[in-house]
């Protein structure tokens, strides 16, 4: 199982309510997406509560393949939510695609 994890920072709003609101807009079109792409097993978008902190949103979704987060990240339904909701108000993105359970770090 792939975990592909995406933090989105978003661009400053006139307000903290229509940053709120453009946040609920994406997490609600980004969560839609599992009713649109076979190969999402699941996905989920959470706010960053920390005001200390850069990154305001992320994306936590799990493919079974690096070919499926490809699928996934070219079908078009994700194609037009990054493009028509996400790009216009944001600022920045990081990214990391991980095989769930391998690579655990025992400290």
């Amino acid at each position: 199982m792939i975990r592909h994890i995406v933090m989105f920072k978003l661009k400053e709003f006139a307000s903290q309510t229509e940053k709120r609101d453009k946040m609920q807009e994406i997490k609600t079109h980004l969560e839609a997406l599992i009713e649109q792409i076979e190969v999402l097993q699941a996905i989920r978008v959470d706010f960053n509560v920390n005001p200390d902190e850069a990154w305001d949103m992320i994306l936590t979704t799990e493919l079974h393949s690096l070919e499926d987060v490809a699928l996934y990240a070219n079908h078009p339904a994700h194609v037009a939510v990054a493009k028509n909701i996400i790009a216009p108000v944001k600022a920045d993105r990081a990214c990391v695609d991980y095989e769930a359970g391998a690579g655990e770090v025992n400290a």
